[in-house]
């Protein structure tokens, strides 16, 4: 017949038509994640040490930076996904909802400026080795 109720369909309520994407994006950034991170662990494992003249030179490899800023881009934008679910799901007032969900955008998007900062002034040696 029909999607949901009658009643659903007669006051427009019934699937925002946003789900599917929200899950993929998920799914997507999942799989970035790991290969990323895998390369991450990987390529501090060939490192020769972990000093912190060794490091700084390491990241200040274009080859090097620019993935580090794609999994730091991957990892807040996957964390702002699921934690946003969690809010949507657990948090049943409106105004809560909203102020929460204001804060998970605003904390994700300052650690995640603050980190490609940090990787930037690195990679064009603002940090004295």
């Amino acid at each position: 017949m029909g999607n949901g109720t009658g009643i659903g369909r007669v006051r427009g309520l019934g699937s925002a038509k946003h789900g599917a994407m929200h899950w993929w994006r998920q799914r997507v950034t999942a799989a970035g994640n790991l290969l990323l991170a895998t390369w991450f662990v990987v390529s501090l494992f060939r490192l020769p040490n972990l000093g912190h003249d060794v490091v700084v030179q390491w990241i200040g490899s274009p080859i090097v930076a620019v993935p580090l800023i794609l999994l730091t881009v991957s990892v807040f934008y996957h964390m702002r996904l699921g934690l946003q679910v969690v809010l949507e799901d657990y948090v049943h007032e409106d105004a809560g909802k909203v102020f929460s969900l204001l804060l998970l955008n605003l904390y994700t998007i300052a650690g995640a400026a603050l980190a490609i900062f940090s990787i930037l002034k690195i990679a064009f040696g603002g940090v004295p080795a």
